[in-house]
């Protein structure tokens, strides 16, 4: 615990703020530490979050901090862990209130594919892929749900204006 005196505002801004601290062995290996937080994550503090809705914005961060690290000739796709599930070139995320992520896209051999995962037992290893389409641009799904998260945040704004 610290010693410092905390206004109301910035009691309250800590508690919107994600908090976040990762090391690598390589220090140019760029983080998600080190990316801008979405405004758009940061609107509603974490206390007024559900579990699900917490986990997929956090696992965005991840994903698109991956993605970024990627060649054109990459997207990304996440690896099973146990039974023969093998990976899923992510296409879509989402989550259901109050406890389930989900994502959405196609196995190795093309075939659509969906994981349904509770928040307790999220586990999401992150690999890279060639494309499945070599003669399009590569898939950047991350980006997409950053933009989504926005979109999100300004609508509910401008509800609220």
């Amino acid at each position: 615990m610290d010693d410092l005196i905390r206004t109301a505002a910035e009691a309250a801004e800590a508690d919107a703020l994600p908090r976040l601290h990762e090391v690598h062995s390589d220090a140019t290996q760029r983080n998600a530490a080190q990316q801008a937080v979405p405004k758009g994550m940061t609107n509603t503090p974490v206390s007024k979050k559900s579990p699900a809705q917490w986990a997929y914005e956090r696992v965005v961060l991840y994903l698109k901090n991956f993605e970024e690290q990627l060649d054109g000739d990459q997207e990304v796709a996440m690896g099973f862990t146990g039974g023969d599930a093998g990976v899923l070139r992510i296409e879509g995320m989402g989550y259901f209130d109050p406890d389930i992520v989900t994502f959405y896209g196609q196995d190795g051999g093309g075939g659509r594919m969906q994981l349904v995962q509770h928040v307790s037992q999220l586990n999401v290893a992150l690999r890279a892929l060639p494309k499945a389409k070599p003669e399009k641009p590569a898939n950047r799904i991350g980006f997409r749900l950053v933009e989504d998260i926005e979109a999100d945040a300004a609508l509910t704004q401008t509800k609220n204006t």
